[in-house]
C-alpha cells in the first residue's frame, strides 16, 4: 500500500509538470519563444531572467502578471521592453500555477534556495484582489527597475 501511494504521488507530480509544459506552450510561448528567450526588442526572455524576479522578492508580483497581465516599459538584462501582456486570469488558479512552476525550472532556471513551486492556493490568494496591468506594473520589484 505504501508503495502504492508513492506510485501515486510520482505520478500525480508528472502529469502536473507535463500540463505545466503544454500549458506555458499553448498560453505564452507564442511571446516568450518555446526557448523561454522571448522575441528581442518585443517580449522579455524568461529564461535567466525568471529566478532574479523570484529572488528580487517578485513572487507575487509574477502571480499578479500572469493573472492581470502587464502594461508600461521594463527593463530585463540592460534592454527595455515597452509591450503588453495580457492576463490568464480565465485559466484555473492550478492551470497557472503549472505555469509559473514550469517557467521556473525550464532553460536552466531554477527556484532561489528557500522557494518552494507555486500551489493553486497562492494564486487563489492573489486572484481575490483585482489589478489592472499598469497596477501590476508597479508591483515590479524595485530592485528590477
Amino acid at each position: 500500500m505504501k508503495y502504492l501511494f508513492l506510485m501515486l504521488i510520482a505520478s500525480t507530480s508528472l502529469a502536473a509538470a507535463q500540463n505545466g509544459k503544454a500549458l506555458y506552450t499553448s498560453n505564452c510561448a507564442s511571446c516568450h519563444q518555446a526557448t523561454g528567450k522571448g522575441i528581442p526588442a518585443a517580449f522579455p526572455p524568461l529564461a535567466g531572467h525568471f529566478p532574479a524576479i523570484l529572488a528580487a522578492d517578485g513572487r507575487k508580483y509574477t502571480i499578479n502578471v500572469v493573472l492581470y497581465g502587464l502594461n508600461g516599459s521594463i527593463k530585463v538584462n540592460g534592454k527595455t521592453y515597452n509591450g503588453a501582456m495580457p492576463g490568464l486570469a480565465q485559466l484555473s488558479d492550478g492551470d497557472l500555477a503549472a505555469i509559473l512552476n514550469e517557467v521556473s525550472i525550464s532553460w536552466k532556471n531554477a527556484l532561489p534556495d528557500g522557494q518552494k513551486p507555486y500551489t493553486a492556493d497562492e494564486i487563489k490568494a492573489e486572484h481575490a484582489a483585482k489589478k489592472t496591468p499598469e497596477q501590476v506594473h508597479d508591483l515590479r520589484p524595485a530592485a528590477l527597475k
